[in-house]
């Protein structure tokens, strides 16, 4: 399934603006100010890394657009950008890979192909990044190598400027999570309250949010933040929606009062002006 939000945050990383088009991975130019067949005609070796398929489409553009950024920048931030590119796409492709076509063989080929590819890009950007001391790429190598020297470096930065953003707030309080429940919420609402309006909003703040309201028992807390989390997704989530209701009936929850913070809440917090509540 197409990531429509995701797509809408990769436009607005370039300032483009043009319609469903965008799909077609460059093959038609739009917009003003970015031509993304343009893009293409200029970084052909990047937007042809993967061989064409149907499958994964907004995570390979995810990994062109970023590919393009850190050849353009040369940026940590566009490199931790890029892992996560990779990250989506090989998770996609994982799945994909394993469908096997009687009639098409060589799809399965290709797949496979794509997905060992994007597999090594991986492995060599992370190499290469290695040594970098940017608080993204520092709580990369701790969250999936286990690398304990980059938490420490991570976690000497705390209280420093350099992690007022939401991505390192939500970092820290991935950490925190199982340590100190009260500064992680403080953690989480402040990563909500940096969110930079007109990017994607990472639902894990929500869904995390919603957990640990959950294991408190505050249920109209924990609907509220699993609606919000419901209401970012593209289409909905039958076993989230399920839950939802679970809590209303067990709970006798307000459902409609609480599905309209919920509405409100995600609105505030896309437009850049959330507010964190008393937790």
């Amino acid at each position: 399934m197409i990531n429509f939000r995701k797509i809408k945050q990769l436009k607005s990383r370039y300032g483009v603006k043009c319609g469903s088009a965008f799909l077609a991975l460059f093959l038609t130019g739009c917009g003003d100010n970015v031509n993304l067949a343009q893009l293409c005609q200029d970084n052909e070796e990047i937007c042809n890394e993967f061989g064409q398929d149907s499958w994964c489409k907004s995570q390979r553009i995810d990994v062109a657009l970023n590919r393009i950024k850190v050849k353009n920048d040369n940026l940590d931030t566009g490199k931790y950008n890029l892992l996560i590119a990779y990250e989506g796409y090989i998770k996609c492709m994982s799945l994909a890979s394993q469908i096997q076509h009687i009639k098409l063989k060589e799809k399965t080929t290709l797949r496979k192909n794509n997905l060992l590819k994007a597999k090594a890009n991986l492995s060599l950007l992370s190499e290469q990044s290695a040594n970098s001391k940017h608080p993204h790429l520092l709580y990369y190598y701790w969250s999936r190598e286990s690398n304990k020297l980059a938490l420490e470096e991570f976690l000497a930065l705390e209280g420093s400027a350099i992690l007022e953003n939401s991505t390192a707030q939500y970092h820290l309080a991935t950490y925190y999570i199982k340590r100190n429940t009260k500064k992680t919420l403080g953690l989480l609402y402040r990563a909500l309250e940096l969110h930079p309006p007109g990017t994607n909003l990472s639902p894990e703040v929500l869904q995390t949010l919603a957990t640990i309201f959950t294991q408190k028992k505050q249920y109209k807390q924990a609907y509220i933040w699993l609606r919000t989390y419901q209401l970012l997704l593209d289409k909905p989530d039958d076993m989230i929606e399920t839950n939802l209701n679970g809590y209303q009936q067990a709970k006798k929850l307000d459902a409609d009062f609480l599905d309209k913070v919920a509405s409100t809440t995600l609105a505030k917090i896309e437009a850049g002006k959330f507010t964190s509540p008393n937790y």
